[in-house]
């Protein structure tokens, strides 16, 4: 049900002659919303923050534009390190037709923190000073660390890890005692083991995102497809396991968690919030919404995918994902027992940079994923319909087949106002 405020609650539209406000008003609207009636603020890296994260999405569907739009009103704007040369067009006319040189690797991968750092620096740019900057690091990438420290040197305000437990990410930070560390976990017994070993190094993380398996999109935390239905995933079980841990621990009010997928409303938030999550994290939501760095077609794809479009599958990772049925994973699936069972170690990476550390499609590991998927990211992203791989979420979107503002989202999930209908 749509909470409504009292008018004067509501932010007014310019009408003729007025001037609109500017985001530094809007960000200022957003947080007394966020402090309303139930809903609570939430506090990292020592600022005040809606309780709204958007979470990290690539290759390139959510860099420095997006991240930077959302800081800029208040919230943690991700920025996906994968792959984002695709983003710089003179670093892909470097890069882009490397093959069998026996550099390629390292130019890549110079050419990768070139682009992080400058979509770093773009979304600081955007956020002016409000919010916070995070850069999403998959543990799973064979260029982990090195995205990790360029993030720290670039200035991220925090990084957050996912696709596998990332126990040496306080190793790796230990001089940069002011970035905040969130890593990505989906039940109590992965938080048990991480925060335990995290103290042993001195530091706890400044927050962890929850993900659920059976929500979320992309890569899931499970350990296959089966296990996404488990019950131990569901926040009403996780986050109180989590908290009696805390309390039990010692560091109670220590960790702030921050709640992903399925969410799509100022009800969920206040939900979770009552389970004791101080924020959510959305990603597909963010995906759709016009300062999302993908192609528009990327966008249309998400928004107009029907629940028995999206299906879930085994990556190349070696992980659970969720994705839209287009006629590229239509057709990979149906043939996957084939090429399951041609699997075999190839001489070389399709793209010249073993972008995985473990891959299927590299590696020859019968089971998991067989196809090339910074290749159909890649496509995705640029709005190849036909040969591109979607990644999504397996929740209903706020706004339907709509394409919105990150302001329209943010007002809907803080304040449940929908904005008018686009006029099309």
């Amino acid at each position: 049900m749509e909470r409504l405020f009292p008018l004067e609650q509501i932010p007014a539209q310019p009408t003729a002659g007025q001037t609109a406000p500017t985001v530094a008003q809007r960000a200022a609207e957003l947080l007394a919303l966020a402090r309303s009636d139930g809903l609570r603020t939430w506090r990292l890296g020592g600022r005040e923050l809606i309780p709204v994260v958007q979470g990290g999405m690539g290759v390139g569907v959510s860099a420095g534009q997006l991240a930077g739009t959302v800081a800029s009103y208040g919230g943690v704007g991700t920025v996906s390190s994968v792959d984002l040369r695709r983003m710089h067009p003179d670093l892909m006319a470097q890069t882009g037709h490397l093959d069998k040189e026996p550099d390629a690797k390292a130019q890549i991968d110079a050419a990768n923190l070139v682009a992080l750092d400058r979509e770093i620096q773009r979304a600081r740019g955007i956020a002016q000073g409000r919010g916070l900057i995070a850069v999403n690091v998959m543990k799973a990438l064979s260029a982990y660390e090195i995205y990790v420290r360029q993030a720290l040197h670039s200035g991220a305000d925090a990084v957050v890890v996912g696709a596998g437990l990332p126990l040496d990410l306080p190793d790796i930070a230990k001089d940069h005692p002011k970035t905040a560390l969130i890593p990505i976990l989906s039940d109590a017994r992965g938080v048990q083991l991480l925060v335990r070993k995290w103290e042993k190094k001195g530091r706890l993380p400044d927050a962890i995102v929850i993900e659920h398996p059976r929500l979320a999109g992309g890569h899931l935390g499970a350990a296959k497809v089966a296990d996404l239905q488990d019950a131990r995933f569901d926040f009403d079980t996780v986050l109180p396991q989590v908290l009696e841990f805390f309390k039990k621990s010692g560091i109670e009010g220590q960790i702030p968690l921050i709640v992903a997928g399925g969410i799509s409303s100022r009800a969920d938030i206040l939900r979770l919030q009552g389970l004791g999550a101080s924020a959510v994290q959305m990603g597909t939501a963010f995906a759709v919404t016009t300062e999302c760095d993908a192609d528009p077609a990327f966008k249309h794809v998400l928004a107009d995918a029907r629940p028995e479009d999206i299906v879930e599958f085994v990556s190349v990772a070696g992980l659970p994902a969720r994705a839209v049925r287009t006629p590229w994973l239509d057709k990979y699936i149906r043939i996957e027992p084939k090429l399951q069972a041609a699997a075999h170690v190839k001489k070389k990476c399709n793209m010249s940079f073993d972008c995985l550390a473990h891959c299927g499609l590299r590696d020859g590991v019968v089971g998991i994923g067989q196809f090339c998927i910074d290749q159909q990211l890649g496509h995705a992203m640029e709005g190849d319909t036909d040969k591109g791989l979607f990644f999504r979420g397996a929740g209903s979107l706020p706004f339907g087949r709509e394409i919105r503002s990150v302001h329209d989202l943010l007002q809907w999930m803080l304040a449940g106002i929908r904005p008018p209908v686009a006029n099309h």
